[in-house]
């Protein structure tokens, strides 16, 4: 019998009462298995072909993606992908023309908590994040490789730091007044950078544990009356996470006058730097985490690779296994 005459067949038992039902249970039963095994293969199947379709597609557009997470840019990985017909110019074109996105870890200058960025150029490879007003619960940037640390690239123009998280100072212009990044908690863990440099923090607890430094300074001053702090808000906005990329720079600021940003928890972790220092300053923190890091240019014990000054201020404190060692600058 044909699926179709079997369901209508069941459909008119069903319609016409139990009395089929109590003259034949078990026939009964066995066309609802039927039915059942029959709808639960065709859902089965119908969600292999969309795992089998959606994997074809990832694997056609992996070329391109590599190439852009080695530093490459969209143009030129296009005549690439094309000149080596390595993918379909369909596929490719398709992924170009989705807009850049934080969480896909494009270059650009992002306003939290948006993730597509309100300024982007093409050849200009900086990750610059401003914070404002709006509270942030988690930043998370992690597995990057910045500043010329890899092949054909450079700081950009008039900057000198590779890696900068930080408030602004108050200038001359009377219209401009400064301000602080407010962090609940701040995980800075598994960087490498030619010199790492804390200045104008206070953190209620500071914790500085198993970091290695080709030469090191680490003298924070105590202070009775940093606060813990953990940032709330209400609707505050959403997570900003990205993992993978290569950037000419990493900045964040607070870029709003006289306003602090706020961010519940921050962390930046395993992010290989050359080129320039790695710079935290004028934060405001409850916690702090600088753990795992490893800071030198190769020149020696007497110069000093990891900085923690005495403008960095701390109500409790933990100092464990920070060890000198020769470091080499990254290659």
């Amino acid at each position: 019998m044909a699926i179709a005459e079997w369901y209508l067949s069941l459909l008119l038992e069903l319609q016409f009462g139990w009395w089929s039902f109590l003259r034949s249970p078990m026939a009964t039963y066995h066309k609802l298995r039927a039915w059942r095994d029959w709808t639960l293969a065709k859902v089965e199947y119908l969600q292999s072909e969309s795992q089998k379709w959606k994997a074809l597609f990832t694997t056609l557009k992996l070329p391109y993606s590599a190439l852009r997470m080695m530093g490459v840019s969209p143009n030129m990985a296009v005549s690439m992908l094309v000149a080596g017909s390595a993918v379909g110019g369909g596929v490719v074109v398709a992924e170009v023309m989705e807009p850049p996105s934080f969480s896909r870890g494009d270059s650009g200058t992002y306003s939290a908590p948006l993730d597509a960025p309100v300024f982007y150029e093409e050849g200009n490879n900086t990750l610059r994040l401003d914070l404002g007003s709006v509270p942030v619960g988690l930043i998370e940037i992690e597995n990057v490789t910045v500043g010329t640390a890899y092949a054909n690239s450079a700081l950009p123009a008039n900057e000198v730091n590779a890696v900068i998280l930080t408030g602004l100072p108050t200038v001359a212009d009377p219209a401009f007044t400064g301000n602080y990044i407010e962090i609940g908690h701040l995980i800075i863990d598994r960087w490498r950078c030619t010199q790492l440099t804390l200045h104008e923090i206070e953190a209620h607890t500071l914790n500085i544990k198993y970091n290695a430094s080709d030469g090191q300074s680490i003298s924070p001053s105590a202070s009775a009356t940093n606060r813990q702090r953990a940032i709330g808000g209400g609707n505050r906005a959403d997570a900003m996470t990205t993992s993978g990329g290569y950037y000419d720079q990493i900045k964040i600021t607070a870029a709003s006058s006289g306003v602090d940003s706020k961010v519940d928890v921050m962390r930046l972790s395993n992010l290989y730097t050359k080129g320039g220092p790695c710079v935290l300053k004028r934060l405001k923190i409850g916690t702090l985490d600088l753990v795992y890091n490893e800071t030198g240019a190769g020149d020696g014990f007497a110069v000093k690779d990891l900085i923690v000054d005495t403008s960095v201020s701390f109500k409790v404190y933990s100092n464990v296994d920070n060890v000198e060692v020769s470091i080499s600058p990254p290659s």
